[in-house]
């Protein structure tokens, strides 16, 4: 499949966006970043900045629900964690610690928008609301392989909510840190409490 400009943009803002947060990104920043024609911005973004990292934030949301699920599906609840954080360490490892999740940089870090942007505040809310819905979307992947293996809806909505917290959180410790430890840590115990939930539903 051919990258196109636009899809190249929309993930170099979500990198770029991953290691510095999201006022930290500019649009001068991507075209640097992607080598992509200053041009590029205009046509393929008119509503500016809020519209590229709109698009960032349901980009990175893909790239971890999609093999996330698969995962599930394929590997059961414990070998889908595993794979869940396989997947962070590499990135994590892959950058030198310097990149996290660009979904949690959204949550966390006000948006500011460009000098010809209006109406910041209405950016942040559709922001905060693009990665709600990301979360949940991974926590809900969780929820139904959890509720597959035989787990009560109430519980499996509780560990859901539990494993995504956890890992999000560990990542920007491995961030500080500059180390995976913490990572192998909560994978750990994550999969002791999982599985002890799981073992009760065959009793």
């Amino acid at each position: 499949m051919t990258t196109t400009t636009r899809d190249k943009m929309i993930a170099g803002a979500a990198d770029l966006m991953s290691r510095r947060g999201v006022n930290a990104t500019s649009m001068r920043d991507v075209v640097r970043h992607t080598a992509t024609p200053r041009g590029s911005i205009s046509h393929h973004f008119p509503d500016g900045k809020r519209q590229l990292i709109a698009e960032a934030v349901t980009f990175a949301g893909k790239q971890v629900s999609i093999p996330l699920e698969k995962a599930m599906t394929e590997r059961g609840v414990i070998g889908g964690l595993s794979a869940f954080v396989a997947s962070w360490r590499r990135r994590l490892e892959a950058t030198g610690f310097e990149a996290g999740c660009p979904v949690l940089a959204v949550a966390v870090d006000r948006y500011v928008g460009e000098a010809s942007d209006k109406d910041d505040e209405t950016a942040q809310q559709h922001l905060l609301d693009l990665a709600d819905g990301v979360f949940a979307d991974w926590q809900q992947i969780m929820r139904t392989a959890l509720l597959r293996e035989g787990l009560a809806a109430e519980r499996a909505e509780r560990l859901a909510t539990l494993v995504v917290a956890s890992i999000e959180g560990t990542v920007a410790l491995c961030r500080a840190s500059r180390s995976a430890a913490a990572l192998d840590q909560v994978q750990e115990e994550l999969e002791t409490i999982l599985s002890t939930a799981l073992a009760r539903t065959t009793r």
